[in-house]
């Protein structure tokens, strides 16, 4: 037997490692696609862009994992049973439960690996994620000065370059606008020719021009706004230096991103949520306490004997409005109608900051939901898989990877639906999180059964026979 399970787990984890790393390498490539304009161009270092991309591989371990347990064990036991090796440990007085045994303890292991990775390790590589990705989007393109091109990407200034000469530095017809003071193109620099050099530590560009004119418009008081004096000034030789600084790559400060909900893990989740909920309350009793102190302060103007009371509206009717004059009436109703028009803008600009409060504590319910669902996930997708495999008898990757791609899908549009329905507040977190794990489990255990008692899941002469039988008893 021991001999049995070496061979089902030998034949299990090569296909499962193989396949995850498949998975990651094409969720991978689809971030680089989506992202690619944030990176070209920027100079960045080989090491920021390694780091980058390890932190986002371990992002989409959520992704990866449930489709690599899905297709490995479909394909462990299609190889199985393609090459009749299924059909002689069956001969031999094993069951496919028995044969299923150290794959089932296996996927129990690897599914408590992920429920560690999803709680310890996701909310770590989220955080460097996030805030490597911020940088390197905030990060300016490096210095890339075209000829015939108005360049503006170092702040203050415009650049623009009529020839340059094939070692890159030598310029010709050269024109710099100073836009330092904001006010406009009131300072202006020609030369016939110079260079452009970098700095030693690449903090700074530095022109040397030479045979040109500075010209500017003198606004620094009212009547030079009127009379706009020009002086032009000409040189042989002139140094301009420029700080780059602001195209240096930086780290954000990580304290930024920590309380965000990707962030945290299981205990940190409910801390946070209970804190939200706690400030949602409070700003609920304000509004309800502001909107009836409003309302009392207003009919008090008028009738200072009126008491806070259950039986206000026939207070109101007999003290406020039958002792007054028609006038008194209509100043009464027009000062009602005010604060009515006021009291409902309020109320719309509450709903929509509670409505935004109550989203975001969803948000945090979900993540808490989300840290189980990766673990589950593995479990019912590889109940789903190990019996497919053993039902149609087809290894290798033609129709286990047809198979396990549309279950798979299946399986991932149910999650998108339910966790958008939490979203919105249209279904519970509990209820949309677990859509997906709760329309697949009756599939994997229906599965799990006909592949043990080898019913004809995929026999078309039997399907025929089911049909005709059905149909003879309705006639």
């Amino acid at each position: 037997m021991k001999k049995i399970y070496q061979l089902i787990i030998k034949l299990y984890f090569g296909p499962l490692v193989m396949t995850f790393f498949i998975a990651l390498f094409i969720l991978l490539m689809q971030f680089l696609w989506k992202y690619i304009d944030d990176f070209v161009g920027k100079g960045l270092e080989w090491y920021i862009i390694a780091q980058l991309m390890f932190y986002a591989s371990a992002t989409f371990v959520p992704l990866a994992l449930p489709l690599a347990i899905l297709l490995s064990s479909l394909m462990t036991f299609g190889n199985l049973g393609e090459k009749y090796e299924l059909t002689a440990i069956k001969a031999a007085g094993i069951s496919l439960r028995t044969v299923m045994k150290p794959l089932i303890v296996m996927s129990i292991i690897i599914s408590a690996i992920a429920f560690y990775f999803s709680n310890n390790v996701m909310p770590y590589a989220n955080l460097k994620f996030r805030s490597l990705l911020y940088d390197v989007q905030s990060k300016k393109p490096a210095v890339n000065i075209q000829e015939g091109v108005f360049y503006n990407g170092i702040d203050g200034f415009i650049i623009k370059i009529g020839k340059k000469d094939s070692d890159g530095k030598t310029l010709h017809n050269v024109m710099i606008y100073n836009h330092t003071k904001r006010m406009g193109n009131t300072n202006l620099t020609i030369a016939k020719s110079g260079k452009m050099e970098l700095t030693p530590d690449n903090r700074f560009l530095v022109f040397t021009l030479y045979d040109g004119s500075n010209y500017e418009e003198d606004l620094s008081s009212q009547e030079n706004m009127l009379k706009r004096p020009l002086s032009r000034t000409t040189f042989k030789e002139e140094y301009r230096r420029f700080d780059l600084s602001a195209f240096a790559f930086s780290k954000t400060n990580e304290e930024l991103f920590k309380n965000h909900f990707q962030m945290l893990n299981l205990k940190q989740l409910i801390k946070a949520e209970d804190t939200l909920v706690k400030e949602l309350n409070l700003k609920k009793n304000d509004f309800f306490n502001s909107f009836k102190n409003r309302f009392y302060h207003l009919i008090s103007q008028y009738d200072t004997a009126l008491v806070l009371k259950t039986d206000t509206l026939p207070k109101l009717k007999e003290n406020l409005l039958s002792s007054t004059t028609k006038e008194d009436k209509i100043k009464i109703f027009e000062t009602i109608n005010n604060v009515t028009m006021s009291v409902k803008s309020d109320i719309d600009f509450w709903k929509i900051d509670f409505d935004e409060r109550d989203e975001y504590i969803r948000r945090y319910d979900i993540e808490w939901h989300r840290k189980f669902t990766l673990s589950i996930a593995c479990l019912i997708l590889f109940f789903i898989g190990a019996p497919l495999g053993a039902i149609i008898r087809k290894g290798g990757f033609g129709l286990p990877v047809v198979m396990s791609v549309l279950f798979f899908v299946i399986f991932h549009i149910l999650s998108m639906i339910g966790e958008k329905s939490s979203r919105e507040g249209v279904m519970e977190a509990v209820q949309g999180m677990w859509l997906s794990s709760l329309v697949f489990l009756p599939l994997g255990i229906v599965l799990t059964f006909k592949a043990t008692t080898d019913s004809p899941v995929f026999d078309g002469d039997a399907w025929k026979r089911f049909f005709k039988r059905f149909f003879s008893k309705k006639r």
